[in-house]
């Protein structure tokens, strides 16, 4: 429906999402998820590491890397692999979860 006079159009988030980025199952709105989730990652290192009143230098002497790697991973400037992930949140202390959900896709199991 048009918006008559002065009224605005109102949309949703994942409207806009789907019209600029891709519709969800797209590759460029499946990179867009992936590179927000890693953005979530850097910030949630971030928080938690000045919760624990530690500097980058310190984090990075407990898993053997130098200050400039956490700066990367908590800007989300490099790729970063599960285990390095495992292993700062460790350091931390900090408990780690993973939630995995699978779309469209029905599981079967074997019997």
């Amino acid at each position: 429906m048009a918006p008559q006079n002065n009224e605005l159009e109102m949309f949703t988030f994942d409207q806009i999402k789907d019209e600029f980025i891709g519709e969800i199952g797209t590759e460029k709105r499946i990179q867009y998820e992936q590179e927000l989730q890693l953005v979530v990652v850097g910030e949630m290192i971030r928080k938690v590491r000045l919760e624990r009143k530690m500097t980058q230098t310190d984090l990075g002497k407990l898993i053997g890397v130098q200050r400039a790697q956490i700066s990367k991973l908590e800007n989300n400037t490099t790729n970063v692999t599960m285990e390095t992930i495992l292993k700062v949140f460790g350091a931390l202390k900090a408990k780690v979860n993973f939630n995995v959900e699978l779309m469209n896709t029905k599981i079967q199991s074997a019997g």
